[in-house]
């Protein structure tokens, strides 16, 4: 079961949204390697959660080098990882582009594959308002957008999209932005 909360878009740069309340997932834990270890040596299995630590901080290690060196690694079911660029502006020309001028930094992209794919999400995810379990919901976003206007959709202020803030989680792409960063 999936927790969200409202919050009022208050981006006048976004005329179609501005003034209405869109939802956003609330996390209410992060599990790290050693409580997914714990987790999964709950599951009947023959290994102790050690050995499934292990084994999941090798695999994280190698995701990271891998990636690092252009390889889109895919864990069936779950998710194929990669990096991306986060451009700053286009070049006019190839000859005119420069990396310190052109570039702003780069981005973890994790896009849902198999059996964790946005289809399957879409079937098996079920909502409850948090206010269910922690008051009325609706929490108006206050924090000021100031943010320049580029042209370019940054994907921070997406109405209804994922918000990276509170754990937001999908596929990123040049121009994107509804995932990890």
């Amino acid at each position: 079961m999936l927790l969200y909360v409202l919050k009022l878009n208050q981006n006048a740069k976004m005329p179609e949204a501005y003034g209405k309340y869109y939802a956003y997932p609330v996390i209410t834990q992060t599990v790290d390697i050693d409580g997914l270890a714990e987790h999964m040596a709950s599951h009947n299995t023959p290994f102790s959660k050690g050995a499934i630590k292990g084994m999941i901080t090798d695999m994280v290690s190698c995701i990271k080098e891998l990636t690092l060196q252009g390889f889109a690694v895919k864990i069936d079911d779950l998710a194929i990882f990669s990096i991306g660029i986060r451009n700053k502006e286009g070049a006019a020309s190839e000859k005119e582009f420069t990396i310190a001028k052109n570039i702003e930094g780069f981005r973890l992209r994790a896009r849902g594959t198999g059996e964790f794919s946005a289809k399957t999400i879409n079937l098996e995810a079920t909502l409850k308002k948090a206010s269910a379990l922690l008051g009325d919901g609706t929490t108006p976003d206050t924090t000021p957008d100031t943010t320049p206007d580029t042209g370019k959709d940054t994907g921070k202020d997406t109405p209804g999209g994922d918000n990276t803030d509170q754990g937001g989680s999908g596929t990123t792409g040049e121009g994107g932005g509804d995932g990890l960063e």
